[in-house]
């Protein structure tokens, strides 16, 4: 589990790296594919600070949420996103999905210690949103399967480099400074939503 959560923190930090060109919707309809799907996701500050604390959320609260809360956020984002390629609208997705990073970064500030079940349907209803946008998003001429494929594993990753960065954190800062800078980050996070609500 460290080994996979250094390589996705690896690997969501390369992606950061790229230059806003290469970030940028700039993918004619024939190219869409695997790598105009998996580059979507970190396209947007939004997507970018949500998934990785869903992945911050899910390694503060440790045991089956480690596994429970990625796997639910990626399964539901898979459904709003053939909900957005069918066309099917959803109300206020934008602000759906801005304020899922306000909520997750308020749950991590305040170590929620929500039910499993009830942590798992919080992460699955903003990824409803999350996916709609990728799928509304999509070209008409993108090859589907692949796109999906693509957003669905840099989701993951990013996921992963959220837990990579709590261990990592936890084992930089012990004891109960390593707690309390967790949260610090997930403030930090709620911030940012709420700069992006107030920018939109």
């Amino acid at each position: 589990m460290k080994r996979f959560a250094l390589a996705s923190a690896t690997a969501a930090a390369a992606l950061a790296a790229l230059p806003n060109a290469a970030l940028a919707h700039t993918f004619g309809a024939h190219d869409a594919g695997l790598v105009h799907g998996f580059l979507h996701p970190v396209g947007g500050w939004d997507h970018l600070l949500a998934m990785v604390a869903v992945g911050l959320w899910a390694a503060q609260r440790g045991g089956k949420a480690l596994w429970a809360l990625p796997m639910a956020f990626v399964g539901a984002m898979i459904g709003g996103g053939l909900l957005g390629l069918a066309g099917i609208g959803l109300p206020q997705v934008e602000l759906g999905i801005v304020l899922s990073v306000v909520a997750l970064g308020a749950l991590i500030a305040l170590q929620s210690r929500l039910p499993l079940l009830a942590s798992a349907g919080v992460v699955a209803l903003f990824a409803v949103f999350h996916g709609h946008a990728h799928g509304a998003e999509m070209p008409e001429a993108a090859q589907p399967l692949l796109y999906g494929l693509g957003f669905a594993l840099s989701t993951a990753l990013l996921h992963g480099a959220g837990i990579g960065a709590a261990l990592s954190l936890r084992r930089l800062v012990e004891g109960r400074k390593g707690a309390l800078a967790l949260r610090g980050t997930g403030a930090v996070v709620g911030l940012a939503g709420v700069a992006l609500l107030a920018l939109g």
